[in-house]
C-alpha cells in the first residue's frame, strides 16, 4: 500500500506555491477507505493566479513561439524523466482508484506511448500551407488556440492527463491543468517532470480542487479553450459556459454503448471482447459496452457465456497480482451504482449473476460483476450511463431491430459488431450512430480519433484530431511571389 502522501503546494508560473485558500481535499483509497493524501482544494484566487499565469506566458511567446520540433525535444525530455517513476506512478493510481496492479503496469507505460504519438504528429505536420485558389494564393496558417483549461476524471487518471497535456503543449498552447478530486496524486510526478524539462515558467500550471475549482477554472475569462473529460451533466454546464463566452470547447462525455452480436458470432472472440469491454476497469469506463444485444435464436446460449465469463473475475485487493477487478472509486460511486441494481430490479429485469457486493469485501467499494436479462431498451438501466460492472442484455429478432435499439439512446460514444462475416460487420458499422466503433473487439486506439456524438460530447481526444483541435485555422490572403514565405 502507498503510504500517505501531501501535496501542499501548486504549481504556478513555473514554482510551487503554498496555496491562498487553506481548504484541503483528503484523498481516500478505495480499497481500504483510509485516507492515503492530502491536497489543496484551490480557491478562487488560486486559479486565477494560475490562468494569469498561463495567459502571460502565452502574450510572452516564449514556448508558442518555438518550432513544433524544439516543444517536442522538450515534452520527450519530460516523457524520458517519467520512465524511471512508472512503478510508483502505477503504485499511487492503484491506491487512489482502485486498478489493479497488473493493469496498472501495462496502463500506465502506455500513455507514454501515446504521448510520443503525440510529438510524432506535430513534427511531422507543418504549420501552414498554400492553396491556389481563384482569388488568388492563400496561406493556412494554424497557430496554438491560447490558454487551455485541461480538467480530467478520476477513472484513468494518468493516461487522461498525458492525453490532454502533451497535445496542448506540443501545439504551443499553455495550459491550466485540473485532476478529478479523487485522483489528485500521480499527476504531480507529471508536474515535476515538465518542470524539470525546462518548460518555461507559466506555460504549465497544476492545481487541484473539487467542483468549485472546475467552475472556476472554466468560466474564467482568459480560458481559451477548456478540454473536459467527465459526466454529461457537467459538460452540459460547460457547454453553457462555453456557447455564452465563445469557448473552443472539446468534451469526452458519457456513454451507453451496445455491442450488437450477430448469429453467426463466434462464442470465445465475443467474451474476449465484453470481458475488456463490458468489465474492463469495473465498468468505469465511458466506452464500455454496457448494453450487449443478442438475437433471440442465441439468447441462452450468449448470456450463459456472458454469466460464465463475468462470473471468471477475481474481485478483491487491487494490489495482489491475481485481483482481475478492484473497487469502485468511492463508497459514494458504489452506492450509485448499487442503486442502479435496485432500479433493475424494481423495473422487473433478472440479475443472472452478481447483483451486490462480493462476500467477504464489505470494507471498501466493490460491487460484484453484474449481468441483467428480461430487460428492455426502455427501462433506466438500459438508457442511463451506471459506470460500473453492470451489462444489459436485450433481444433482438433481426439485425435491423438491432441497430435501430443500439441507435435509441441519447448516447453515441462507442459501439460493436461481433461476426464472422466481414461485409455484415461493415454494414453494421456504418449504421450505427457513434463517433467509434470496433469490430470483434473492444479497442481504443490511441492514434485514431476518439469521441462520440449526441450527449457523448463534442471534439475528438486522440489521434492527430487531438494535436488539431489545439490549433486555430488563419487565412492570410496573399500577393504573388509571397508563396515561399509561407511554404
Amino acid at each position: 500500500m502507498t503510504q500517505m502522501t501531501t501535496g501542499d503546494q501548486l504549481l504556478i508560473d513555473g514554482e510551487w506555491r503554498t496555496p491562498a485558500s487553506s481548504a484541503r481535499i483528503s484523498v481516500v483509497s478505495p480499497s481500504t477507505e483510509e485516507v492515503i493524501g492530502e491536497v489543496p482544494d484551490a480557491g478562487t484566487q488560486d486559479v486565477d493566479a494560475a490562468v494569469l499565469a498561463a495567459r502571460q506566458s502565452f502574450t510572452r511567446g516564449s514556448w508558442r513561439d518555438r518550432s513544433p520540433e524544439e516543444r517536442a525535444d522538450v515534452l520527450e525530455a519530460a516523457l524520458a524523466a517519467l520512465e524511471p517513476r512508472l512503478g510508483e506512478i502505477g503504485g499511487l493510481v492503484t491506491s487512489e482508484m482502485g486498478l489493479p496492479t497488473t493493469i496498472a503496469g501495462m496502463q500506465i507505460p502506455a500513455a507514454l506511448g501515446a504521448g510520443r504519438f503525440f510529438l510524432d504528429v506535430a513534427r511531422k505536420n507543418p504549420l501552414s500551407e498554400v492553396r491556389q485558389t481563384m482569388y488568388g494564393p492563400a496561406a493556412v496558417v494554424r497557430e496554438p488556440v491560447g490558454v487551455v483549461a485541461a480538467i480530467a476524471p478520476w477513472n484513468g487518471p494518468f493516461n487522461m492527463a498525458i492525453g490532454k497535456i502533451i497535445p496542448a503543449l506540443v501545439a504551443g498552447c499553455s495550459v491550466v491543468y485540473k485532476p478529478a478530486p479523487e485522483t489528485p496524486l500521480d499527476g504531480f510526478h507529471i508536474a515535476e517532470a515538465l518542470t524539470g524539462a525546462g518548460l518555461p515558467p507559466g506555460v504549465f500550471n497544476y492545481i487541484t480542487g473539487g467542483a468549485d475549482t472546475g467552475r472556476a477554472l472554466v468560466t474564467h475569462p482568459e480560458v481559451d479553450k477548456v478540454s473536459f473529460t467527465g459526466s454529461t451533466a457537467a459538460g452540459r454546464e460547460i457547454g453553457r459556459e462555453g456557447g455564452a463566452s465563445f469557448k473552443r470547447l472539446q468534451l469526452e462525455l458519457g456513454g451507453k454503448s451496445a455491442a450488437i452480436v450477430l448469429d453467426d458470432a463466434d462464442i470465445p472472440t465475443t467474451m474476449a471482447g465484453l470481458a475488456v469491454g463490458s468489465f474492463f476497469n469495473t465498468g468505469q469506463v465511458c466506452a464500455a459496452f454496457s448494453r450487449v444485444l443478442v438475437p433471440r435464436t442465441r439468447f441462452d446460449e450468449v448470456v450463459g457465456a456472458l454469466v460464465a465469463t463475468a462470473e471468471s473475475f477475481v474481485v478483491g485487493d487491487p494490489f495482489d497480482p491475481s485481483t482481475t477487478m478492484g473497487p469502485l472509486v468511492s463508497r459514494r460511486h458504489q452506492e450509485r451504482v448499487l442503486g442502479y441494481i435496485g432500479i433493475g430490479r424494481s423495473e422487473g429485469a433478472t440479475v443472472a449473476t452478481g447483483g451486490g457486493v462480493p462476500e467477504g469485501l464489505e470494507k471498501g467499494c466493490y460491487v460484484q460483476p453484474t449481468v441483467f436479462t428480461d430487460a428492455t431498451n426502455a427501462m433506466r438501466i438500459a438508457r442511463e450511463e451506471i459506470f460500473g460492472p453492470v451489462v444489459t442484455v436485450l433481444a433482438y429478432d433481426t439485425v435491423d431491430e438491432a441497430v435501430t435499439i443500439a441507435n435509441d439512446s441519447d448516447y453515441g460514444l462507442h459501439g460493436a459488431v461481433f461476426t464472422a462475416d466481414p461485409q455484415r460487420a461493415a454494414d453494421v458499422a456504418r449504421r450505427v450512430r457513434t463517433g467509434t466503433f470496433s469490430v470483434n473487439s473492444f479497442t481504443y486506439n490511441t492514434e485514431a480519433p476518439f469521441g462520440g456524438v449526441k450527449c457523448s460530447g463534442v471534439g475528438r481526444d486522440t489521434g492527430a484530431e487531438a494535436v488539431a483541435s489545439y490549433y486555430e485555422l488563419k487565412t492570410v490572403n496573399l500577393t504573388p511571389g509571397m508563396e515561399p514565405l509561407f511554404s
